[in-house]
């Protein structure tokens, strides 16, 4: 579904027609994701995503003008008025699903088996299900059954 962005026009894309390179050109490195998950759990100041993250001042301060210079996170006055607090935008709760594939990438791949680690559940606190992709007509997708389609008159190979 398309949806309106913040302007970008003075970004240089690592590869302008792949939404994988531009993504990742937003968000690919490890403290806007890490920034961008503690918001979808709640975190609101910037000492909060601080001390969440362990990330220091001046890189967290970075990250936060950023991810709001892209759209994913808005700055508002918190409720007591003193203080300015991060909110995602529609943008940055479209990251959702990137976020839960990483986690769930990384409970496969990234523990030992019985390690301990941090789960993530529904309202009800039932861990959540698996996440897979399926096509239009209900079927599994992965890397063997799907294919990229370059843009139009693109030069570029796969």
């Amino acid at each position: 579904m398309p949806r309106t962005t913040t302007d970008t026009s003075d970004l240089t894309w690592t590869d302008p027609e792949c939404p994988v390179a531009r993504t990742l050109d937003l968000v690919g490195d490890r403290w806007s994701l890490l920034v961008v998950r503690d918001a979808m759990d709640g975190a609101r100041s910037f000492t909060e995503f601080q001390r969440r993250t362990g990330i220091a001042r001046n890189i967290l301060t970075d990250r936060l003008r950023k991810l709001i210079a892209h759209g994913l996170l808005a700055q508002r006055t918190a409720a007591s008025g003193r203080r300015q607090e991060y909110v995602l935008t529609d943008a940055g709760r479209d990251l959702f699903p990137v976020i839960l594939t990483l986690r769930q990438w990384g409970e496969r791949h990234a523990f030992a088996p019985g390690e301990a680690r941090s789960i993530l559940v529904d309202e009800q606190g039932v861990p959540v299900p698996e996440f897979a992709p399926t096509s239009a007509n209900g079927t599994s997708l992965d890397a063997d059954t799907t294919r990229v389609e370059k843009a139009p008159g693109s030069t570029d190979e796969v």
